[in-house]
Protein backbone atom coordinates (compact mmCIF):
# COMPACT_ATOMS: atom_id res chain seq x y z
CA UNK A 1 0.00 0.00 0.00
CA UNK A 2 2.82 2.76 0.81
CA UNK A 3 4.02 2.01 -2.47
CA UNK A 4 0.60 2.64 -3.97
CA UNK A 5 0.37 5.61 -1.58
CA UNK A 6 3.94 6.72 -3.50
CA UNK A 7 3.30 5.87 -6.72
CA UNK A 8 -0.10 8.47 -6.33
CA UNK A 9 1.75 11.34 -4.70
CA UNK A 10 4.56 11.14 -7.50
CA UNK A 11 1.67 10.78 -10.24
CA UNK A 12 0.12 14.42 -8.62
CA UNK A 13 3.65 16.02 -8.30
CA UNK A 14 4.24 15.51 -12.02
CA UNK A 15 0.59 16.23 -13.03
CA UNK A 16 0.57 19.50 -10.56
CA UNK A 17 4.45 20.47 -12.34
CA UNK A 18 3.53 19.44 -15.51
CA UNK A 19 0.54 21.99 -15.00
CA UNK A 20 2.52 24.64 -13.76
CA UNK A 21 5.09 24.46 -16.98
CA UNK A 22 1.70 24.78 -19.09
CA UNK A 23 0.45 28.50 -17.22
CA UNK A 24 4.17 29.33 -17.67
CA UNK A 25 4.51 28.55 -21.49
CA UNK A 26 1.07 30.17 -21.96
CA UNK A 27 2.12 33.24 -19.71
CA UNK A 28 5.13 33.00 -20.98
CA UNK A 29 3.54 33.45 -24.91
CA UNK A 30 0.60 36.00 -24.02
CA UNK A 31 3.08 38.01 -22.76
CA UNK A 32 5.04 38.01 -25.89
CA UNK A 33 1.96 38.36 -28.01
CA UNK A 34 0.88 41.34 -25.76
CA UNK A 35 3.71 43.56 -26.81
CA UNK A 36 2.90 46.88 -28.22
CA UNK A 37 5.09 47.05 -31.29
CA UNK A 38 3.94 50.76 -31.62
CA UNK A 39 4.89 51.97 -28.54
CA UNK A 40 8.03 49.95 -28.58
CA UNK A 41 8.82 51.28 -31.86
CA UNK A 42 8.81 54.78 -30.87
CA UNK A 43 10.21 54.13 -27.43
CA UNK A 44 13.18 52.77 -29.66
CA UNK A 45 12.87 55.65 -31.84
CA UNK A 46 13.71 58.15 -28.81
CA UNK A 47 16.17 55.71 -27.62
CA UNK A 48 18.43 56.06 -30.60
CA UNK A 49 17.81 59.66 -30.91
CA UNK A 50 19.03 60.70 -27.56
CA UNK A 51 20.36 57.72 -25.37
CA UNK A 52 22.30 55.74 -28.03
CA UNK A 53 25.49 57.94 -28.01
CA UNK A 54 25.77 56.89 -24.35
CA UNK A 55 23.98 53.88 -22.98
CA UNK A 56 22.81 50.47 -24.84
CA UNK A 57 20.62 48.20 -23.35
CA UNK A 58 22.71 45.31 -22.97
CA UNK A 59 26.67 46.44 -21.76
CA UNK A 60 27.75 49.56 -20.16
CA UNK A 61 29.10 52.60 -22.73
CA UNK A 62 29.40 56.06 -21.80
CA UNK A 63 26.60 55.32 -19.09
CA UNK A 64 24.89 52.28 -17.66
CA UNK A 65 23.17 49.03 -19.16
CA UNK A 66 19.52 50.34 -18.96
CA UNK A 67 17.78 47.34 -19.80
CA UNK A 68 15.49 46.16 -17.34
CA UNK A 69 16.24 49.32 -15.60
CA UNK A 70 12.55 49.81 -14.36
CA UNK A 71 13.18 46.86 -12.30
CA UNK A 72 15.94 48.91 -10.57
CA UNK A 73 14.27 51.78 -10.18
CA UNK A 74 10.40 53.60 -10.07
CA UNK A 75 8.89 55.12 -12.65
CA UNK A 76 8.69 58.27 -10.65
CA UNK A 77 12.53 58.36 -9.75
CA UNK A 78 13.38 57.66 -13.57
CA UNK A 79 10.95 60.40 -14.58
CA UNK A 80 12.67 62.89 -12.40
CA UNK A 81 16.52 61.63 -13.14
CA UNK A 82 15.95 61.56 -16.93
CA UNK A 83 14.02 65.15 -17.01
CA UNK A 84 16.50 67.16 -14.74
CA UNK A 85 19.04 64.99 -12.92
CA UNK A 86 20.62 68.00 -11.49
CA UNK A 87 17.69 69.44 -9.81
CA UNK A 88 16.67 65.65 -8.51
CA UNK A 89 20.31 65.97 -7.21
CA UNK A 90 19.85 69.19 -5.51
CA UNK A 91 16.65 67.92 -3.54
CA UNK A 92 19.17 65.50 -1.44
CA UNK A 93 17.84 62.32 -3.37
CA UNK A 94 20.70 59.87 -1.95
CA UNK A 95 20.66 57.70 -5.66
CA UNK A 96 20.89 60.44 -7.90
CA UNK A 97 23.89 61.86 -5.93
CA UNK A 98 25.75 58.02 -5.81
CA UNK A 99 25.05 57.61 -9.21
CA UNK A 100 27.08 61.24 -9.84
CA UNK A 101 29.80 59.91 -7.95
CA UNK A 102 30.08 56.44 -9.43
CA UNK A 103 30.68 58.13 -12.52
CA UNK A 104 33.16 60.88 -11.23
CA UNK A 105 31.15 63.72 -11.54
CA UNK A 106 29.58 62.93 -15.02
CA UNK A 107 26.86 65.12 -15.99
CA UNK A 108 23.81 63.37 -17.73
CA UNK A 109 22.60 65.67 -20.70
CA UNK A 110 18.51 66.72 -18.92
CA UNK A 111 15.77 65.85 -21.53
CA UNK A 112 12.72 68.60 -19.99
CA UNK A 113 11.39 68.54 -23.04
CA UNK A 114 10.09 65.00 -23.01
CA UNK A 115 6.91 64.27 -21.99
CA UNK A 116 5.79 61.96 -19.48
CA UNK A 117 4.52 59.62 -22.42
CA UNK A 118 8.20 59.97 -23.91
CA UNK A 119 9.67 58.99 -20.97
CA UNK A 120 7.37 56.21 -20.81
CA UNK A 121 7.94 54.91 -24.35
CA UNK A 122 11.32 54.77 -23.47
CA UNK A 123 11.68 52.52 -20.77
CA UNK A 124 8.97 50.41 -22.47
CA UNK A 125 11.74 50.02 -25.22
CA UNK A 126 14.23 49.18 -22.55
CA UNK A 127 12.01 46.74 -21.06
CA UNK A 128 10.70 44.90 -24.35
CA UNK A 129 13.94 44.93 -26.01
CA UNK A 130 14.14 44.02 -29.89
CA UNK A 131 11.17 42.45 -31.30
CA UNK A 132 12.88 39.20 -32.89
CA UNK A 133 10.24 38.24 -35.88
CA UNK A 134 10.19 35.13 -37.55
CA UNK A 135 11.33 34.93 -41.00
CA UNK A 136 8.80 34.82 -43.60
CA UNK A 137 8.91 31.09 -45.32
CA UNK A 138 7.94 32.66 -48.56
CA UNK A 139 11.33 34.27 -49.26
CA UNK A 140 13.29 30.78 -48.18
CA UNK A 141 10.85 29.19 -51.08
CA UNK A 142 11.75 32.10 -52.87
CA UNK A 143 15.44 31.55 -52.27
CA UNK A 144 15.00 27.76 -53.27
CA UNK A 145 13.55 28.35 -56.22
CA UNK A 146 16.39 30.95 -57.47
CA UNK A 147 18.83 27.85 -56.24
CA UNK A 148 17.27 25.28 -58.62
CA UNK A 149 17.97 28.12 -61.58
CA UNK A 150 21.01 26.09 -63.87
CA UNK A 151 23.84 28.57 -63.46
CA UNK A 152 24.55 30.63 -66.76
CA UNK A 153 28.06 29.34 -68.06
CA UNK A 154 26.22 25.65 -68.21
CA UNK A 155 23.51 27.67 -70.41
CA UNK A 156 26.04 28.93 -73.08
CA UNK A 157 27.81 25.66 -73.15
CA UNK A 158 24.18 24.28 -73.94
CA UNK A 159 23.62 26.88 -76.52
CA UNK A 160 27.76 26.01 -77.95
CA UNK A 161 27.03 22.29 -78.08
CA UNK A 162 23.73 22.99 -79.94
CA UNK A 163 25.11 25.55 -82.63
CA UNK A 164 27.62 23.02 -83.22
CA UNK A 165 25.44 20.02 -83.45
CA UNK A 166 23.38 21.91 -86.27
CA UNK A 167 26.82 22.77 -88.20
CA UNK A 168 27.48 18.93 -87.99
CA UNK A 169 24.34 17.87 -89.21
CA UNK A 170 24.49 20.59 -91.80
CA UNK A 171 27.77 19.05 -93.25
CA UNK A 172 26.68 15.54 -93.00
CA UNK A 173 23.42 16.67 -95.06
CA UNK A 174 26.34 18.04 -97.86
CA UNK A 175 28.00 14.72 -97.99
CA UNK A 176 25.23 12.82 -98.22
CA UNK A 177 24.04 14.75 -101.01
CA UNK A 178 27.19 14.86 -102.91
CA UNK A 179 27.49 10.99 -102.49
CA UNK A 180 24.02 11.10 -103.99
CA UNK A 181 25.60 12.74 -107.07
CA UNK A 182 25.08 16.57 -106.56
CA UNK A 183 27.83 18.62 -108.18
CA UNK A 184 30.54 19.56 -105.49
CA UNK A 185 30.55 23.57 -104.45
CA UNK A 186 33.47 25.26 -103.08
CA UNK A 187 31.66 26.50 -100.13
CA UNK A 188 33.83 29.08 -97.62
CA UNK A 189 36.36 26.69 -97.22
CA UNK A 190 37.36 26.79 -101.14
CA UNK A 191 36.89 30.09 -101.28
CA UNK A 192 39.69 30.95 -98.75
CA UNK A 193 41.64 28.38 -100.20
CA UNK A 194 41.57 30.01 -103.83
CA UNK A 195 42.04 33.40 -102.14
CA UNK A 196 45.19 32.06 -100.40
CA UNK A 197 46.73 30.99 -103.70
CA UNK A 198 45.73 34.60 -104.88
CA UNK A 199 47.94 36.09 -101.98
CA UNK A 200 50.84 33.69 -102.25
CA UNK A 201 51.13 34.38 -106.17
CA UNK A 202 50.87 38.02 -105.79
CA UNK A 203 54.09 40.42 -104.76
CA UNK A 204 52.08 43.62 -103.81
CA UNK A 205 49.74 41.62 -101.42
CA UNK A 206 52.48 40.03 -99.27
CA UNK A 207 54.46 43.05 -98.84
CA UNK A 208 51.50 45.26 -98.21
CA UNK A 209 50.61 42.85 -95.82
CA UNK A 210 53.71 42.36 -93.82
CA UNK A 211 53.40 46.20 -93.50
CA UNK A 212 50.07 45.95 -92.11
CA UNK A 213 50.73 43.01 -89.50
CA UNK A 214 54.05 45.32 -88.72
CA UNK A 215 51.83 48.93 -87.72
CA UNK A 216 49.11 46.31 -85.95
CA UNK A 217 51.98 44.59 -83.84
CA UNK A 218 53.25 48.23 -83.35
CA UNK A 219 49.89 49.87 -82.32
CA UNK A 220 49.60 47.35 -79.58
CA UNK A 221 53.06 47.24 -78.20
CA UNK A 222 53.44 50.90 -78.02
CA UNK A 223 50.02 50.95 -76.39
CA UNK A 224 50.80 47.95 -73.91
CA UNK A 225 53.95 49.85 -72.78
CA UNK A 226 52.33 53.00 -72.38
CA UNK A 227 49.87 51.12 -69.93
CA UNK A 228 53.24 49.94 -67.20
CA UNK A 229 52.80 51.81 -64.09
CA UNK A 230 49.24 53.36 -65.26
CA UNK A 231 46.73 51.62 -62.70
CA UNK A 232 43.66 53.20 -63.36
CA UNK A 233 40.79 51.20 -61.46
CA UNK A 234 43.38 49.89 -58.60
CA UNK A 235 41.46 48.81 -55.88
CA UNK A 236 43.49 46.87 -53.27
CA UNK A 237 41.93 44.84 -50.26
CA UNK A 238 42.47 47.05 -46.92
CA UNK A 239 43.14 45.60 -43.41
CA UNK A 240 39.55 47.49 -42.17
CA UNK A 241 36.72 47.46 -44.13
CA UNK A 242 36.29 51.27 -44.21
CA UNK A 243 33.48 52.87 -46.17
CA UNK A 244 33.84 56.43 -47.41
CA UNK A 245 30.46 56.24 -48.46
CA UNK A 246 29.16 56.18 -45.40
CA UNK A 247 31.51 58.63 -43.48
CA UNK A 248 32.11 61.07 -46.53
CA UNK A 249 28.74 60.39 -48.09
CA UNK A 250 25.71 59.67 -45.78
CA UNK A 251 27.77 61.45 -42.74
CA UNK A 252 28.90 64.50 -45.00
CA UNK A 253 32.40 63.81 -43.06
CA UNK A 254 34.98 66.39 -44.91
CA UNK A 255 37.90 64.75 -46.22
CA UNK A 256 39.83 66.98 -44.85
CA UNK A 257 39.10 66.24 -41.41
CA UNK A 258 40.48 62.32 -41.79
CA UNK A 259 43.25 64.05 -44.52
CA UNK A 260 43.97 67.19 -42.33
CA UNK A 261 47.82 67.63 -43.66
CA UNK A 262 46.13 68.34 -47.40
CA UNK A 263 46.04 72.09 -47.14
CA UNK A 264 48.88 72.63 -45.77
CA UNK A 265 51.61 69.91 -46.78
CA UNK A 266 52.70 67.91 -49.31
CA UNK A 267 50.95 64.65 -48.60
CA UNK A 268 47.20 64.34 -47.53
CA UNK A 269 48.60 62.30 -44.75
CA UNK A 270 47.25 58.95 -43.54
CA UNK A 271 44.93 59.62 -40.16
CA UNK A 272 46.06 58.04 -37.08
CA UNK A 273 43.61 55.72 -35.18
CA UNK A 274 42.73 58.37 -32.36
CA UNK A 275 40.79 60.60 -35.59
CA UNK A 276 39.08 57.05 -36.00
CA UNK A 277 38.46 57.34 -32.18
CA UNK A 278 36.81 60.65 -31.94
CA UNK A 279 33.97 59.44 -32.99
CA UNK A 280 33.73 55.65 -32.80
CA UNK A 281 35.03 55.98 -28.58
CA UNK A 282 31.09 56.32 -28.48
CA UNK A 283 30.03 54.55 -31.60
CA UNK A 284 30.85 50.71 -30.99
CA UNK A 285 28.12 48.96 -33.40
CA UNK A 286 26.80 50.28 -37.02
CA UNK A 287 23.08 50.91 -37.13
CA UNK A 288 20.79 47.58 -37.80
CA UNK A 289 19.98 47.98 -41.38
CA UNK A 290 23.89 49.31 -42.44
CA UNK A 291 25.12 47.58 -45.17
CA UNK A 292 28.57 47.31 -46.83
CA UNK A 293 28.70 46.37 -51.09
CA UNK A 294 31.60 45.00 -52.11
CA UNK A 295 32.95 43.70 -55.07
CA UNK A 296 32.40 39.75 -53.87
CA UNK A 297 30.27 40.24 -50.98
CA UNK A 298 28.07 42.26 -48.53
CA UNK A 299 29.25 43.00 -44.71
CA UNK A 300 26.03 43.36 -42.42
CA UNK A 301 25.86 44.56 -38.44
CA UNK A 302 27.66 41.77 -37.43
CA UNK A 303 30.62 41.97 -39.67
CA UNK A 304 30.79 45.73 -39.21
CA UNK A 305 30.84 45.52 -35.92
CA UNK A 306 33.78 43.83 -35.89
CA UNK A 307 35.85 45.93 -38.39
CA UNK A 308 35.38 48.62 -35.43
CA UNK A 309 36.48 46.33 -33.33
CA UNK A 310 39.94 46.40 -34.95
CA UNK A 311 39.97 49.74 -34.73
CA UNK A 312 39.57 49.38 -30.83
CA UNK A 313 42.31 47.13 -30.82
CA UNK A 314 44.72 49.20 -32.84
CA UNK A 315 43.97 51.94 -30.13
CA UNK A 316 44.31 49.48 -27.33
CA UNK A 317 40.68 50.48 -26.10
CA UNK A 318 38.86 48.28 -23.87
CA UNK A 319 35.42 48.37 -24.79
CA UNK A 320 34.27 46.61 -21.39
CA UNK A 321 36.13 48.82 -19.04
CA UNK A 322 35.70 51.77 -21.40
CA UNK A 323 39.83 52.77 -20.77
CA UNK A 324 43.33 52.87 -23.00
CA UNK A 325 45.51 49.80 -22.15
CA UNK A 326 48.34 51.06 -23.67
CA UNK A 327 48.55 47.92 -26.04
CA UNK A 328 48.44 49.47 -29.49
CA UNK A 329 48.79 48.12 -32.87
CA UNK A 330 49.83 49.94 -36.60
CA UNK A 331 47.06 49.76 -39.09
CA UNK A 332 49.13 48.86 -41.89
CA UNK A 333 46.74 50.22 -44.94
CA UNK A 334 47.36 49.58 -48.33
CA UNK A 335 48.33 52.57 -50.51
CA UNK A 336 46.21 53.24 -53.31
CA UNK A 337 47.66 56.39 -55.17
CA UNK A 338 51.10 56.09 -55.70
CA UNK A 339 53.15 58.42 -57.82
CA UNK A 340 56.79 57.62 -59.13
CA UNK A 341 59.65 59.19 -57.21
CA UNK A 342 60.88 61.55 -60.14
CA UNK A 343 57.21 62.87 -60.07
CA UNK A 344 56.38 65.87 -57.81
CA UNK A 345 53.03 66.71 -56.48
CA UNK A 346 51.87 69.12 -53.94
CA UNK A 347 48.55 68.94 -51.92
CA UNK A 348 48.45 72.18 -50.92
CA UNK A 349 49.74 73.89 -53.91
CA UNK A 350 46.58 72.56 -55.40
CA UNK A 351 44.14 72.48 -52.43
CA UNK A 352 44.88 75.49 -50.50
CA UNK A 353 46.20 77.80 -53.72
CA UNK A 354 44.27 76.33 -56.39
CA UNK A 355 40.79 75.68 -54.55
CA UNK A 356 40.42 72.26 -55.96
CA UNK A 357 38.28 69.73 -54.83
CA UNK A 358 39.50 66.38 -54.16
CA UNK A 359 37.26 64.80 -56.08
CA UNK A 360 38.85 66.67 -59.15
CA UNK A 361 41.78 63.65 -58.82
CA UNK A 362 39.93 61.07 -56.99
CA UNK A 363 36.56 60.95 -58.16
CA UNK A 364 33.79 60.48 -56.17
CA UNK A 365 35.15 59.21 -52.89
CA UNK A 366 31.98 59.97 -50.90
CA UNK A 367 29.84 57.11 -53.31
CA UNK A 368 33.16 54.55 -52.67
CA UNK A 369 32.43 51.94 -50.27
CA UNK A 370 36.39 51.00 -51.27
CA UNK A 371 38.33 53.29 -52.54
CA UNK A 372 40.13 52.96 -55.87
CA UNK A 373 42.23 54.65 -58.25
CA UNK A 374 39.67 56.71 -60.43
CA UNK A 375 42.30 58.62 -62.42
CA UNK A 376 45.39 57.62 -64.56
CA UNK A 377 47.41 59.84 -62.84
CA UNK A 378 49.92 60.00 -65.95
CA UNK A 379 51.71 63.32 -66.97
CA UNK A 380 49.32 63.50 -69.95
CA UNK A 381 46.32 63.79 -67.68
CA UNK A 382 48.16 66.29 -65.63
CA UNK A 383 49.33 68.60 -68.61
CA UNK A 384 45.69 68.28 -70.37
CA UNK A 385 44.27 69.50 -66.70
CA UNK A 386 46.57 72.73 -66.46
CA UNK A 387 45.85 73.40 -70.05
CA UNK A 388 42.17 73.56 -69.23
CA UNK A 389 42.30 75.07 -65.72
CA UNK A 390 42.17 79.61 -66.13
CA UNK A 391 44.55 80.93 -63.29
CA UNK A 392 42.12 82.05 -60.30
CA UNK A 393 43.60 85.21 -59.40
CA UNK A 394 40.47 86.31 -56.57
CA UNK A 395 42.72 87.52 -53.48
CA UNK A 396 46.13 86.84 -55.45
CA UNK A 397 47.98 89.74 -56.29
CA UNK A 398 51.13 88.54 -56.55
CA UNK A 399 50.08 87.01 -59.84
CA UNK A 400 48.21 90.44 -60.81
CA UNK A 401 50.80 91.78 -62.78
CA UNK A 402 52.66 89.36 -63.97
CA UNK A 403 48.70 87.74 -65.14
CA UNK A 404 48.44 90.75 -67.42
CA UNK A 405 51.49 90.91 -69.11
CA UNK A 406 50.86 87.34 -69.99
CA UNK A 407 47.43 87.82 -71.30
CA UNK A 408 48.60 90.42 -73.47
CA UNK A 409 51.24 87.95 -74.75
CA UNK A 410 48.86 85.22 -75.60
CA UNK A 411 45.65 87.66 -76.43
CA UNK A 412 43.24 86.23 -74.23
CA UNK A 413 41.10 87.72 -71.26
CA UNK A 414 42.46 85.00 -68.80
CA UNK A 415 45.50 82.91 -68.10
CA UNK A 416 45.62 79.36 -67.92
CA UNK A 417 47.65 76.78 -65.65
CA UNK A 418 50.13 75.95 -68.60
CA UNK A 419 50.59 79.46 -70.04
CA UNK A 420 51.51 80.18 -66.50
CA UNK A 421 54.06 78.07 -66.37
CA UNK A 422 52.70 74.29 -65.85
CA UNK A 423 54.16 72.77 -68.58
CA UNK A 424 57.74 73.48 -67.49
CA UNK A 425 59.43 70.56 -66.99
CA UNK A 426 61.38 71.77 -63.55
CA UNK A 427 57.98 72.46 -61.81
CA UNK A 428 57.43 68.54 -61.59
CA UNK A 429 60.60 67.03 -62.17
CA UNK A 430 63.88 68.65 -60.18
Amino acid sequence: MKSVNHHSRLTKTLVRSLAFFLVFLVSFSAFSQDIDEARQKEGKKLFKSLCASCHKLDKKLVGPALAGVEEKRTNEWLKAWIKNNAELRASGDKDAIAIFEEYKGSNMTAFPQLTDQNVDDILYYTTVGEINKPAVAGAEVAGDSQGDQAPKWLLYILAAAIVVAFLIIGGLLKTISELKGAPKTPGLMGQTAELWEGIKQNTFLKVLTVIFGALIAAYFLFGTLFKIGVDEGYQPIQPIAFSHKIHAGDNKIDCQYCHSSAKHSKTSGIPSVNVCMNCHKNISEVADDTKVVMDDHTLVKADLDKEIAKIYDAAGWDADKLEYTGNTKPVKWVRVHNLPDFAYFNHSQHVTVGGVACQKCHGPVEEMEEVYQHSPLTMGWCIDCHKATKVDLKGNEYYAKIHKELAEKYGVEQVTIAQLGGKECGKCHY
